[in-house]
């Protein structure tokens, strides 16, 4: 019996003794009985520890019995196992008795031989099957009903009663729908931070002034269903999923994240590498189920929601800062693909980028060097080849009219230690007219003599 949660192991293995005591009624007695629970149909007998309790039991010479009675195929085997214990079950005199065969199994008759495979694929086929039917299904449930299918809720909601199961027998067992609704506690908090982002706050900043605030993160508010997590402060990476979770706009979304069986033959869990488990990984969007209607009150509206996701940093800080970044936002760096964050150093503006370091994560020793950049030399190659592609003099070209242009035109700018080129998005960045490893100076690449962590003014994370 593998799925333990949903079945009795009591019932199960009592009718599986009966229907292996009816088979050999008359032929036979039961003196041992070997039943797994918890173990997958596809793992082989090796890693079932009662199926290879009985196969130790086999090879004992002083064994009490000489057949095996199995109560259903489906339970036993999956694909080509039965196959594969055949010989061995020969060599040591073991009958197999079959209740979809009437009997014992003759691995001379080819009846049964075809038997056998059909039952193997019917069992291997069942699981894929339950896996089409269950995602199936939960599409239909999740775009059409908008119905929540489970998990934690979103930071700012809490699970409310929603009716009766819609099926009716589940229903009568008492089980209820449940749905998203605004928690008292942490709805305000979830707004006032979808309000700084749209003011033009760096995620790194809400951040700070969340743990400033003395504002419990969603781990330590809700600690019954976060006991693997800290709860010790807000990060960048739990704002901007918070900023990025498109349940706050009121409709139910389903299947942003995804299960990888790792299976080279797919439902059969013996094809996975060795010590290798199901993962979970994030689906691209356009994987995602989203319900046609709003289900339940959202905390940010779409539009506003839409604009939160294009929101760059200020170029001018909003707390009176006077230092400007002219590239804010455009400046992306070519090993990482992240932004690079202004940084004000030496009187001047320039960027840089730790390959998603943070100061609440720990340095590793192969990390790649910070990639710092002065803010001129990223502007006059950017000018350059700019100019280049729209056929203009480079000199016709101010530098607050040549960020505006590219914002305009989507153009990035894409940075490396030796290199500064355009994206277009074509295939491949535009060339400058001029040697592109003309980029920076060996001086820009590495931090300011003497200072390993600059200090930051008016920087922003933005993550990628």
């Amino acid at each position: 019996m593998s799925m333990v949660e949903y079945q009795d192991d009591v019932s199960s293995r009592a009718w599986q003794h009966d229907s292996a005591q009816r088979l050999i009624a008359g032929y036979g007695v039961i003196v041992a009985s070997f039943f797994d629970v918890g173990c997958s149909r596809s793992l082989p007998w090796e890693q079932r520890p009662q199926a290879a309790a009985l196969l130790a039991a086999i090879t004992d010479p002083d064994r009490p019995f000489d057949a095996l009675m199995v109560g259903e195929f489906e339970r036993a085997f999956c694909a080509g196992q039965f196959e594969v214990l055949l010989p061995l079950l020969d060599e040591h005199g073991i009958q197999v008795w079959l209740p979809e065969a009437g009997g014992p199994i003759d691995p001379a008759d080819p009846v049964h031989q075809a038997l056998v495979l059909m039952l193997g694929h019917q069992s291997q086929r069942e699981i894929l099957r339950s896996r089409f039917r269950t995602t199936a299904a939960m599409q239909v449930q999740a775009r059409d009903q908008g119905r929540h299918l489970g998990g934690r809720p979103p930071c700012g909601y809490r699970l409310v009663d929603a009716g009766p199961h819609p099926n009716a027998a589940h229903a009568r067992w008492g089980r209820r729908l449940h749905r998203l609704d605004p928690d008292p506690e942490t709805a305000l908090t979830v707004r006032w931070m979808f309000a700084q982002r749209l003011a033009g706050c760096s995620v790194a900043g809400i951040a700070r002034t969340l743990n400033a605030m003395a504002v419990a993160p969603p781990s330590a508010h809700d600690r019954a269903r976060n006991p693997h997590r800290s709860g010790a402060a807000w990060t960048v990476r739990t704002v901007a999923a918070i900023l990025a979770n498109p349940r706050y706009t009121g409709r139910q979304v389903w299947n942003r994240q995804g299960i990888d069986h790792h299976e080279t033959r797919p439902g059969d869990k013996t094809s996975r590498p060795p010590g290798r488990k199901p993962s979970h990984h994030w689906n691209q969007r356009d994987q995602w189920v989203i319900s046609t209607v709003v289900v339940h009150p959202p905390l940010v509206s779409e539009q506003d929601f839409l604009r939160a996701q294009q929101i760059k940093a200020l170029d001018v800080p909003d707390y009176g800062n006077p230092h400007r970044y002219r590239l804010t936002g455009l400046v992306i760096c070519g090993l990482c693909r992240r932004r690079l964050e202004g940084q004000w150093v030496h009187g001047r503006a320039g960027y840089r980028c730790r390959h998603g370091y943070t100061s609440g994560s720990d340095v590793q020793p192969d990390r790649a060097k910070t990639l710092y950049l002065r803010e001129e030399h990223v502007l006059e190659q950017a000018r350059i080849q700019f100019a280049h592609l729209i056929d203009l003099d480079p000199h016709a070209l101010a530098p607050d009219d040549l960020a505006g242009q590219l914002r305009q035109r989507q153009i990035t700018i894409v940075c490396t230690p030796v290199s500064i080129t355009l994206d277009v998005g074509a295939d491949s960045p535009v060339e400058p007219p001029t040697s592109p490893r003309l980029a920076v100076s060996p001086g820009d690449t590495t931090s300011p003599a003497g200072e390993k962590e600059a200090p930051i003014e008016g920087a922003d994370e933005t993550p990628k």
